[in-house]
């Protein structure tokens, strides 16, 4: 099976400890991979994981009946609202 060979033309270093670096090789010697590519895989789904975690609303029991509900039967807009609505339909004319 070929794989798509991607440039890797960006460097980025981290200091770490005698201990984290035997572990990361050791880790890397099991996974049957480079420390290198351990290291880049490991942290592109730490970096995925924290960048969902800020993406996704969590909500709990009471938000979420508040939200539906607000979906559901939303309120009548403000005039404040309608006079927004009204000057962005003019930008966008």
């Amino acid at each position: 099976m070929a794989t798509a060979s991607v440039a890797r033309d960006e460097r980025l270093d981290a200091r770490v400890t005698r201990e984290e670096k035997e572990m990361i090789e050791t880790a890397a010697r099991l996974s049957g991979t480079s420390a290198s590519d351990f290291i880049r895989m490991a942290t592109r789904q730490a970096a995925l994981n924290t960048i969902r975690e800020h993406e996704v609303l969590t909500l709990n029991e009471e938000a979420k009946r508040v939200f539906v509900e607000a979906l559901l039967n939303p309120p009548k807009p403000t005039e404040k609202a309608i006079a927004a609505a009204r000057r962005l339909k003019e930008e966008m004319a």
